[in-house]
């Protein structure tokens, strides 16, 4: 008979929900300090980098997608719903820590703005401007935006089967087409924020999230052969 799979949503207690309060909290100052940090910077000087084809500058605008790109609000909340292991989300706010960390680093060295021609966003133009009041301007190499999304939605991903990876997997691939769709970032800026969310989840997640705990690590035996059973 097959174990019981765990469901992939289930309340996380109070305790676990409070304890992901203040690890967002850290995380979020971070971001911040970070990203509006080296925005300000950037605004301090002229350099700047292109990083645009002009084939780009065609690419359709299609105003809904700003709901695709809006719901990264909905990946962070689902975190402990998911995870549910003090472990695990510690593990993930590392990642988007040293995510963060590596894209402020980046935007320093390649200061870019967007090169999108002005669009008409009708009903969403509310929508846009909050969009954009958040992204910032200079900070776009690599997207934040998608490193950040896909490095929890890969998080979560460990935690379901085939038919939910693949449902993670659609949402990820939906917003990184979201930040182009909605003019909101170019394809290095995308290229780069996937690969940047891959790296984040390989290295630093699937690392941090199954190390053992240093109370659960066996003394090692002084005389320095396998620890003899009492």
């Amino acid at each position: 008979m097959r174990p019981q799979r765990e469901p992939f949503l289930a309340w996380p207690g109070w305790k676990l929900l409070v304890q992901t309060l203040v690890l967002a909290l850290a995380v979020t100052s971070w971001w911040v300090l970070v990203y509006a940090g080296s925005d300000w910077l950037t605004a301090l000087r002229s350099y700047r980098v292109r990083v645009h084809l002009n084939a780009e500058l065609a690419m359709p605008f299609v105003p809904p997608f700003i709901l695709v790109y809006l719901s990264l609000n909905l990946v962070f909340v689902g975190a402990p719903f998911i995870l549910r292991s003090r472990r695990e989300l510690e593990a993930l706010a590392l990642s988007l820590v040293l995510v963060t960390a590596v894209a402020g680093i980046s935007f320093l060295l390649f200061p870019a703005e967007l090169a999108y021609p002005s669009r008409d966003a009708g009903p969403w133009a509310g929508l846009f401007g909050f969009a954009r009041e958040m992204a910032l301007t200079y900070n776009l190499v690599p997207s934040l935006h998608v490193a950040m999304s896909c490095t929890c939605l890969s998080a979560y991903a460990t935690r379901c089967g085939v038919a939910g990876k693949a449902l993670l997997g659609t949402w990820a691939a939906a917003i990184a087409l979201s930040t182009l769709l909605a003019h909101q970032h170019h394809v290095l800026d995308v290229a780069t924020g996937l690969a940047l969310a891959a790296a984040g989840k390989r290295f630093i997640y699937d690392r941090c999230r199954t190390r053992a705990p240093d109370w659960q690590t066996p003394p090692a035996n002084p005389c320095g052969g396998p620890k003899q059973p009492a």
